[in-house]
């Protein structure tokens, strides 16, 4: 009895000891992952939760796969339990998503005790979504905006289009209104990457235009909605 209680013990032991070293590797990982998602993110701002929850799910799966050690009985009311959960916080950009998958990946791979592999692999997948970001992978050739012109009905928006061509690469209307004495004409723009800013030129040209009264240059951000 007392052989069976010590080796129980000493065997508790050992998988304690690796469940400390899986655990701590899963944190530092995932503190990496959150790094390497704070410092390529492109935009405005971002949720500082979600970097805490980039590091937190690593550990959380880790203690999972301890649980489960391939007893199938255990990982199917895991899967019953996880589908009762709804996330009220929706997925605002694919890229979370891949930032997610990693930081399971990382967390089922540290539960597992294959610690070589999920550094290697870590390191791989930071190596490239830096090498992305650095290159600016996926960035358009272009500056899209909306810009918005009001004026009256005795106006000449026959110029306006006439202007517009000359400086955008493209130029389409999005919608055309006219109320009262009035006219609204909404237009998507589309400007080289490389070209000196001409906004301000085409701005101060339209308002030159008889009849118009207002003219608005909105960012892609700020766009209408259709």
């Amino acid at each position: 009895m007392l052989y069976e209680l010590s080796s129980t013990f000493f065997v508790e032991a050992i998988h304690i000891m690796n469940l400390v070293v899986s655990i701590s590797l899963a944190i530092i990982l995932g503190i990496g992952i959150a790094f390497v998602y704070k410092y390529t993110h492109r935009g405005m701002n971002y949720e500082r939760s979600f970097l805490t929850t980039l590091v937190l799910i690593s550990p959380i799966v880790t203690m999972v796969m301890y649980f489960i050690q391939g007893d199938l009985v255990i990982s199917l009311g895991l899967v019953g339990s996880l589908s009762i959960v709804r996330f009220r916080t929706p997925i605002k950009d694919t890229r979370d998503m891949v930032f997610l998958f990693w930081t399971i990946a990382v967390g089922l791979g540290a539960g597992t005790y294959n610690w070589t592999v999920t550094i290697v692999a870590s390191i791989i997948v930071a190596i490239v979504v830096t090498f992305l970001f650095m290159v600016k992978y996926g960035t358009p050739l272009h500056a899209e905006f909306v810009l918005v012109v009001t004026g009256q009905l005795d106006g000449h928006s026959k110029d306006l289009e006439d202007i517009i061509k000359r400086y955008a690469t493209n130029a389409q209307v999005r919608s055309h209104d006219v109320h009262d004495e009035h006219w609204e004409i909404i237009f998507e723009l589309k400007f080289l990457k490389n070209q000196d800013n001409p906004s301000q030129d085409l701005l101060n040209e339209i308002k030159q235009i008889n009849g118009v009264e207002k003219v608005s240059l909105l960012a892609p951000q700020l766009a209408l909605p259709m």
